[in-house]
């Protein structure tokens, strides 16, 4: 009797090992793909390698799970398959700012600060194996095309949102051509 189920048994528990571990390795995709859906089209412009520079978090309004109420978000989902991505990065004086670049798979791949800049432009090429950084920009190289580029600044009063929305719509995100990249 335990013979006649002894295989499909096996069966049934190589099958939902295989089934578990594919939901493991594709969960990361499918949550970026949907998160870089929904952020590249949050100031409605749906392109890549642009930022979109977003209004304050509210209850009602939360591009994102659970922002956080006191910082200014602006997103650029980008696409390495024409080139490299320059990203850069307005500092906001007396304020804490940071960078952070998630790669296709939510890995994160760099996170620059203003205590990293010493108060001046973060600049970053996002960049395949074996692309060379434009002069003044450090390289972060990513194994994955796609991914977004992250800017959070913290107010310290809601009132200070115009001033440091001037400062951040400086920031750029853009493609540069693949043959000056080459080593």
């Amino acid at each position: 009797m335990i013979r006649k189920w002894l295989l499909p048994l096996l069966a049934g528990l190589a099958a939902a090992a295989i089934a578990w571990h594919g939901t493991l390795v594709a969960t990361p995709y499918v949550l970026m793909s949907a998160a870089m859906k929904r952020i590249g089209n949050a100031d409605g412009n749906g392109r890549a390698n642009v930022f979109a520079f977003g209004p304050m978090a509210t209850a009602d309004r939360q591009p994102i799970v659970r922002p956080s109420p006191d910082l200014v978000y602006s997103s650029c989902v980008f696409d390495l398959s024409q080139g490299g991505v320059l990203v850069d990065v307005e500092p906001v004086p007396e304020h804490y700012w940071s960078i952070s670049i998630f790669d296709a798979r939510t890995d994160v791949a760099a996170v620059r600060s203003d205590r990293d800049t010493g108060g001046k432009t973060a600049r970053l090429a996002l960049l395949r194996k074996g692309q060379k950084a434009p002069a003044g920009y450090e390289a972060v190289e990513l194994g994955y095309d796609r991914g977004i580029a992250l800017i959070r600044i913290l107010l310290s009063d809601p009132a200070e949102f115009e001033q440091i929305d001037a400062i951040r719509r400086k920031s750029k995100c853009r493609t540069v051509s693949a043959k000056l990249l080459e080593k």
